[in-house]
């Protein structure tokens, strides 16, 4: 489908409105195809666009039925004249690194009113913040943590978002693993990702 990307929130596309009534016309035929395909998506309804995904909601990855639930919501828009914008597609990750000694994740779960997700990862009871995701370190010094944002983009936007966040002041600190991600330090060492993985991997 080429309105949709997938990143490490699930599939989901972007829909360009003129108004918040006219984004809103498209709920209904989401409800509808929702429930003939059996998927259940979120929907983000802004005066400028509305945002359609297929969250992911635990070990089960995406449904069977997404492609054909995504074909019936791209008609759906273009039929009201909704554009989709596949450069607006994106989700934010946060990956905290803890020391091989620690469980983080009870403090961020508490702190962030969080659910378990799976055996590593917390999230949004209403996927509207970020999915934090726990990877232990070893070697490093106890009571130090280190935190990176993983910014996930369509495949075909990743090189410029690199390019913007270098020309921002950033440096490169590793793209032995591009295109699948490039790691990012702030002037400052604070670490970001940008990953185009999920919108490429079979």
């Amino acid at each position: 489908m080429t309105d949709w990307r997938v990143t490490g929130a699930g599939p989901h596309a972007v829909f360009t409105a003129d108004s918040l009534a006219q984004a809103a016309g498209l709920v209904t035929p989401v409800v509808v195809a929702a429930e003939r395909f059996g998927v259940l998506p979120d929907i983000d309804v802004r005066p400028e666009a509305v945002v359609v995904r297929i969250p992911n909601r635990g070990s089960e990855g995406i449904p069977a039925a997404a492609a054909e639930f995504a074909a019936a919501v791209s008609l759906a828009a273009a039929e009201q004249g909704l554009v989709a914008e596949p450069a607006l597609v994106q989700s934010i990750g946060v990956y905290v690194a803890q020391h091989s000694q620690v469980d983080a994740r009870p403090f961020f779960r508490a702190a962030l009113g969080y659910d378990d997700l799976g055996d590593t990862d917390a999230v949004d009871p209403l996927r509207c913040g970020p999915q934090l995701a726990f990877n232990p370190i070893s070697g490093d010094v106890p009571a130090r943590g280190r935190t990176h944002f993983d910014v996930f983009v369509p495949a075909e936007r990743a090189q410029e978002r690199v390019d913007a966040a270098l020309a921002a002041g950033g440096r490169l600190a590793d793209d032995s693993h591009a295109p699948a991600w490039w790691s990012l330090a702030s002037p400052d060492n604070h670490g970001v990702d940008i990953a185009s993985w999920t919108d490429t991997y079979d």
